[in-house]
C-alpha cells in the first residue's frame, strides 16, 4: 500500500520508515529539499519519492490517494484546505497530529460534499516509535479505517508490546495490537487528548514525590532552617536520609506498582543529569491538557489532578509570579513580614 506524508520530522519521518520496513512505498512532501534527499537515500527512490510542492506531490500518489498530515497542529487547517483544492473524490486525508476534535468534526463536514474522507489518529510514541511503534486512536468512517488496516497495522507496536491481558484469548484485536477505531469524526483525538491529559497528571505526580524524595535530608541542616518568617521543622532527626534518587527509580522500574515507561525515561534522565542542573523546570503544555479540562467541565466530570497538573506547568512558566507578589505585599502590609531570599 502507498502512503503519502506531508511532514517529514521526528514523527512523519519515522513513519515513512516503519511502513516502508514492512513493505508498503511512500511519497513525502516537505519545504526542506535536504529531509528529502536524506529519506530518499536512506530508504531508496523505489520504495520512497519526495516532493516540495503540493501539485507534485499528489500527482506522484496513487489512487484512491492516502495523505498523512503531521504537522504542528496550528499550520493543519490551512494544509488540508490546499489538499481539498487539489484531491479527488475517493481521497484520504488523515490528520495524525494534535488537533483539536472539534477542528476534526467541522473538517470531515466540509470534505463530504467533495466526496474526500477524512480521518483523524492521535499518534503517541514521540521520537521511540520508529522502533516501538506509534499507539494509534483512530476517528472516522468504519469503511476507510478498514481500508487503511494494512498501513495502521505496520505503524502501531503489534501485539508483543505487552503482555496479553488476563483472559482475552484468540486472535488479537486491533487495541492489542496498538491501534483503535475510537468512532466517528474526532473520536480519535478525543481519546488522545483525554490520553495527553492523563499523562500531565502522572508526570506531575512523580514529579512531586521525587521532590519530597529531594527534600529527605532536610534535617541534616535543620540549624538553618530557624526564621521567624517561617515555620521550623518541628521534627529535623525524622529528615536525616540522603536518599540517592537515580537509584530509586532504578528500583521502582523493578517490581513497582507504579513502573511504567513514564519512570523508564525519568530513570534515564536522571542518571544522566541526577541534579537535573540542565533543565530550567519551564514546562510547557501545548493544547491537550486545556482541552481536556474542557471536556471535563462541559460533562461535569471532576479531574482535579489534571486541572492541578495543569495549572502546575502554568506556575513553572512563570505565570504565578505576580500573585505570588502580591501575596508577598499582603504579608508585608499587615504584618511586617519581610521576604526571605531565595534558595
Amino acid at each position: 500500500m502507498q502512503l503519502g506524508m506531508i511532514g517529514l520530522g521526528r514523527m512523519g519521518g519515522n513513519i515513512v520508515r516503519r511502513i516502508v520496513a514492512d513493505g508498503h512505498t511512500a511519497v513525502g512532501y516537505e519545504r526542506k529539499p535536504k529531509r528529502i534527499d536524506e529519506l530518499t537515500a536512506e530508504l531508496g527512490s523505489v520504495k520512497f519519492q519526495g516532493a516540495t510542492e503540493l501539485v507534485d506531490f499528489v500527482g506522484k500518489l496513487q489512487t484512491p490517494r492516502v495523505v498523512w498530515v503531521m504537522i504542528p497542529a496550528g499550520a493543519t487547517g490551512a494544509v488540508i484546505d490546499q489538499l481539498a483544492e487539489v484531491l479527488d473524490p475517493g481521497d484520504i486525508i488523515i490528520d495524525g497530529g494534535n488537533s483539536r476534535y472539534h477542528e476534526d468534526i467541522k473538517r470531515a463536514e466540509q470534505l463530504l460534499p467533495k466526496g474526500i474522507h477524512y480521518v483523524d489518529i492521535g499518534t503517541s510514541g514521540g521520537v521511540f516509535g520508529l522502533t516501538r511503534g506509534f499507539c494509534l486512536m483512530i476517528g472516522g468512517e468504519a469503511d476507510q479505517v478498514k481500508y487503511l488496516d494494512p498501513l495502521l497495522k505496520s505503524i502501531a507496536p503489534g501485539v508483543a508490546a505487552a503482555e496479553r491481558t488476563p483472559g482475552r484469548t484468540g486472535e488479537p484485536s486491533a487495541a492489542e495490537q496498538g491501534y483503535l477505531h475510537c468512532g466517528p469524526a474526532g473520536a480519535g483525538h478525543f481519546v488522545k487528548m483525554v490520553h495527553n491529559g492523563i499523562e500531565y497528571g502522572a508526570m506531575q505526580a512523580y514529579a512531586e514525590g521525587l521532590n519530597i524524595l529531594h527534600k529527605a535530608n532536610i534535617g541534616a541542616d535543620h540549624d538553618a532552617q530557624f526564621s521567624a518568617e517561617e515555620t521550623p521543622l518541628e521534627h529535623p532527626e525524622y529528615y536525616r536520609y540522603p536518599i540517592d534518587i537515580p537509584e530509586v527509580t532504578e528500583v521502582w522500574r523493578r517490581g513497582s506498582v507504579v513502573a511504567s515507561w513514564l519512570l523508564d525515561l525519568t530513570a534515564g534522565a536522571l542518571y544522566a543529569d541526577p541534579n537535573l542542573d540542565s533543565f530550567d523546570g519551564r514546562v510547557s503544555d501545548s493544547g491537550e491538557g486545556r482541552w481536556t479540562l474542557d471536556a471535563a467541565i462541559d460533562t461535569g466530570v471532576p479531574a482535579p489532578v489534571l486541572s492541578a497538573a495543569l495549572f502546575a506547568r502554568f506556575s513553572s512558566r512563570g505565570e504565578a509570579l505576580y500573585a505570588d507578589k502580591a501575596l508577598s505585599a499582603m504579608r508585608k502590609s499587615f504584618g511586617g513580614h519581610k521576604e526571605l531570599p531565595g534558595q
